[in-house]
């Protein structure tokens, strides 16, 4: 009997998964495997977050699998090994994959294909498994892919997706297949105390309930940091417990203003893994340079550290990094303001904010984190790499009642309407009641003025005494 493996990797479900459909044609038996990988922990990226994440999604992928005739096959170490070594156990002629797009991963593929092929066995690896058009399938006229979002939006937009594929209805396992334990959630620690749970079952129940209620409005209500009306799929996204073109398809039917303005996002997701996929260094480095010279020292470390705590002194910023800590995600909108703050009126580096947020979000992916960093640093594919985010005009204008901050800073859970968004300001009684909550560690303006000053002089970073 043919034997294949399917090696998952960010694509943990059954629903439209091409590499399973394909290792299972002709009947053939398949060893759905998933490797531990010791060098994702190495790198640092296995965090508590996406590790419990990941343990829900193991055990629901399992659970689905038993429904289906079969099981997960999981093993720990180096995949490149791990997956010989199953190959070999099971006889298998090929193994089929996901493609992907960070430098890590393509080196693991190249050295998977090598490995493979000296044993007399085949790498098949599947494009739009992970993305809704694949990597490099898009490129301008004079270059390998598209630096600017418009005109690969409008590229992406006339393509045409391949049909989502149905769930298998029964998947043969051969037998003497070891596989270690599954991991569980329980067993770590560090977790936020607010982590969705994680899993194929959870990501389709979200996705409908979304669909019926969510959609039709995002258009309008996608920056309503209170409203809380994004669609959460970002995580599943992540961890492919939940097909991109699937997700295409159902939110293109159901039409409307709401579905366009979700499917750009699909599309950002996108762009962002094409330029990554053909600048892989840009995981680290600025994809266009401005040549800053961060600050550094006691005082920075100290601004840092604020930033972190959510104890800036700007109640929309603090409330963002408190719900980030708390959840292990975070509005997309706050995304933004929590980044310019930091890159732009702090001055900070922005590789010490991604890393930060890689250290918390359950959805924290390199393309995404690292691509929309330097985005709002003003070193990635920002066409206006100047603008900075007033924290409070943004509060002001996303959560004019205050609700957000209120829900996330309870020291202002006194301050009614819009004043929340600046208590400094507060007088008498009223600031007496918001004591515990800190005055603003920088004032906007200085630091406005030192952001446009640095950037003018080549990155030249002037010191601003905090107010």
């Amino acid at each position: 009997m043919a034997v294949s493996v399917v090696l998952y990797t960010a694509d943990l479900r059954l629903h439209d998964h091409p590499p399973l459909r394909a290792a299972s044609a002709g009947g053939r038996q398949v060893v759905p495997l998933f490797v531990r990988d010791r060098g994702v922990s190495d790198a640092g990226f296995a965090v508590p977050n996406r590790l419990a994440f990941l343990a829900d999604c193991l055990r629901d992928l399992d659970a689905g699998l038993r429904e289906r005739g079969g099981h997960l096959v999981v093993r720990c170490g180096d995949v490149v090994e791990e997956v010989c070594r199953v190959a070999a156990e099971a006889d298998a002629d090929e193994v089929h994959m996901a493609a992907d797009v960070s430098g890590y991963a393509n080196r693991r593929e190249r050295r998977l294909r090598r490995a493979l092929a000296a044993d007399g066995r085949q790498l098949r690896v599947h494009d739009t498994v992970t993305t809704v058009v694949a990597p490099g399938a898009l490129t301008p006229a004079a270059s390998d892919h598209f630096a600017v979002f418009t005109p690969y939006f409008r590229h992406w937009s006339a393509q045409q997706p391949r049909d989502a594929l149905g769930a298998p209805r029964s998947v043969r396992v051969p037998d003497g297949i070891a596989s270690e334990r599954l991991p569980s959630r329980a067993a770590l620690s560090g977790v936020s105390a607010g982590l969705a749970v994680g899993g194929e079952a959870a990501a389709r129940k979200r996705l409908g309930a979304w669909l019926r209620s969510g959609l039709a409005q995002y258009a309008e209500r996608h920056d309503d940091l209170a409203g809380d009306a994004t669609s959460r799929l970002s995580p599943h996204l992540h961890f492919g417990t939940l097909s991109p073109v699937e997700l295409a398809h159902r939110v293109r039917g159901a039409g409307g203003s709401g579905a366009e303005a979700f499917v750009r996002q699909l599309a950002w997701r996108d762009f962002h893994r094409q330029v990554l996929a053909a600048r892989p260094a840009a995981a680290g480095a600025d994809y266009r340079t401005r040549h800053d010279r961060w600050r550094s020292g006691r005082a920075a470390e100290e601004d840092v550290e604020a930033w972190r705590a959510g104890r800036t002194g700007y109640p929309v910023i603090d409330a963002a990094m408190r719900q980030l800590r708390h959840e292990g995600w975070m509005h997309n909108r706050g995304r933004l303001l929590t980044a310019s703050f930091l890159t732009k009126t702090l001055y900070i580096d922005w590789r010490v904010g991604a890393r930060h947020f890689l250290d918390l979000l359950v959805d924290g992916d390199v393309a995404d984190n690292q691509l929309n960093w330097q985005w709002v640093a003003g070193t990635g594919t920002d066409t206006r790499p100047g603008r900075v985010l007033n924290p409070v005009a943004q509060g002001r204008r996303h959560d004019p009642g205050g609700a957000y901050v209120r829900r996330w800073v309870p020291e202002l859970a006194g301050v009614a309407g819009a004043a929340v968004h600046e208590p400094w300001k507060l007088r008498g009684a009223d600031r007496a009641g918001a004591s515990a909550y800190p005055d603003p560690i920088v004032d906007l303006a200085d630091g406005r003025a030192r952001f446009a000053q640095a950037r003018s002089q080549g990155g030249t970073a002037l010191h601003i005494n905090k107010k």
